[in-house]
């Protein structure tokens, strides 16, 4: 049952995984399968009198399951470390997030605050060139005027 689990749990969980972690782990449930295989082995074993299972053969059994106990514990220990690493990996790659966030927001502040410059140095351009504008409109009127009153002035004489 255990075992099924465990390997239910790495299904889930494998594309994950390191791929020394998953090396690892594999060779672990491997050799808890083997484990098991010794303990069933001598669960069969019978070798009392009349073919009844002696203290000596329940003790045998008893140490294969305690062997796999600790397999288990070692198996879980393992995917403990693998989570905790993923852990580690998302909350560095989150801190990296945040400092590119964190940079590209300095930046944009940094492009607003040329372009209101760049703003600012238009509408003072566009303000020259409207004083130039009518200084040329009001020379070009003032000609035209001194223009006329030349042209009055001699056609009267």
């Amino acid at each position: 049952m255990t075992f099924t689990l465990i390997l239910f749990f790495l299904n889930l969980f494998t594309p994950q995984f390191t791929e020394a972690g998953q090396a690892k782990l594999e060779k672990m449930v491997q050799e808890r399968d083997m484990l098991t295989r010794q303990w069933k082995e001598s669960e069969s074993k019978k070798s009392g009198i009349f073919g009844n299972r002696t203290k000596k053969d329940m003790v045998e059994t008893n140490e294969w399951l305690e062997r796999i106990i600790q397999k288990d514990n070692l198996i879980m220990d393992e995917l403990r470390m693998i989570g905790k690493i993923e852990t580690t990996t998302a909350t560095q790659t989150g801190e990296d997030y945040k400092a590119i966030a964190f940079k590209q927001e300095k930046d944009v502040q940094a492009l607003r605050r040329a372009v209101a410059d760049r703003d600012k140095s238009i509408e003072k351009m566009l303000a020259n060139r409207r004083t130039f504008e009518w200084t040329t409109v009001i020379f070009f009127l003032s000609t035209v005027g001194m223009g006329y009153w030349i042209y009055r002035s001699k056609k009267s004489s």
